[in-house]
């Protein structure tokens, strides 16, 4: 059975690429590493009820795995290219294999990812993805690197995925016929990285990170990576149309700086490259906000006053 449901992962998403030398099949892949290119590597996993809802749709369990992992991709200013997959299920399930290896493949067309490999094995569900990806020598965007004066910029809205997921936590009748709670929904379910922003970003921005863990959380990596402080404008934050439509202000802004799952793009540039950074992400259709300015010191501040980032942020062990 454990065969067969690869097959089926592999049937559902096959994506031919010429640096594949050897992909699904075999004891591992071969794979070629274009000359003059680093390989970017990261690795996430997903486990039912800590990372998506209990009850989550298989395709898009799929997606989400995969665009997490391409979204940290993204915050290195890489292009994807490969990706492993090692699942865990409670059963063999066939039609959750099928509806999740689709939503997965969904997403890999999208950004030409060929997956070349992993594993299957029972128990609680859960979804590791390993991404490969490529960039040039000494162009990947990296948290360092921010410094004193530049503008901290962030792409798209904050605070969807956390305000659909609180939805779903009873925080108000969730009506799935509601434009505005749809749109939450989704932002939870099947988040856009940010892939070709953190390719305009190489060599302008100056540090950059993808918002996974909660926008201050996020940002006090980015002060800590560079030896430096931030200072936010809460006030600054982008709201999307159906946060507003739902949640009141303060709690919308709650949301936006310490609810997670955004993985929109957080990043620092020079002040004098601010006009032309967001004319060129705004002209793809990735609009990016200005939220605040790196300033001496450490830490993340917020209208003068320190913020308590043990406060807000998520934590898998918090103690």
């Amino acid at each position: 059975m454990e065969f067969r449901l690869i097959d089926r992962i592999r049937e559902r998403t096959a994506q031919p690429r010429a640096d594949v030398r050897l992909g699904i099949g075999d004891d591992a892949a071969l794979l070629a590493v274009p000359a003059g290119q680093e390989l970017a590597v990261a690795i996430d996993t997903l486990v039912e009820g800590v990372h998506f809802p209990v009850g989550t749709a298989a395709a898009e369990i799929g997606w989400k795995a995969l665009a997490v992992n391409l979204s940290d991709l993204a915050a290195m200013g890489a292009t994807p290219a490969w990706a492993l997959l090692a699942l865990t299920l409670p059963d063999a399930d066939a039609g959750f294999v099928d509806g999740l290896a689709e939503g997965f493949a969904q997403l890999a067309r999208a950004h030409g990812v060929a997956l070349v490999g992993g594993d299957t094995t029972r128990g609680p569900l859960s979804l590791s993805v390993a991404v490969h990806g490529f960039v040039p020598p000494g162009r990947a965007l990296t948290r360092a690197g921010a410094q004193v004066g530049d503008a901290v910029l962030v792409t798209g809205t904050l605070g969807d995925a956390a305000a659909g997921l609180r939805l779903l936590q009873g925080a108000m009748p969730f009506d799935p016929a509601n434009e505005a709670h749809a749109f939450l929904r989704g932002r939870l379910d099947r988040p856009t990285p940010r892939v070709a922003a953190g390719l305009a970003l190489r060599g302008c921005a100056s540090a950059c990170i993808d918002v996974s863990d909660g926008l201050l959380a996020d940002v006090a990596h980015i002060a800590a990576a560079s030896g430096v402080g931030v200072e936010l404008e809460p006030s600054a934050l982008p709201l999307s149309g159906a946060m507003r439509a739902v949640f009141d202000d303060a709690s919308a802004r709650a949301l936006a700086l310490g609810g997670g799952d955004d993985y929109e793009l957080c990043f620092t540039v020079p002040l004098s490259r601010v006009g032309e950074v967001q004319a060129a992400l705004d002209a793809m259709g990735c609009p990016a906000t200005r939220i605040g300015r790196v300033v001496e010191g450490e830490g993340v501040r917020a209208q003068g006053d320190r913020v308590a980032l043990t406060q807000a942020g998520w934590d898998h062990f918090p103690g």
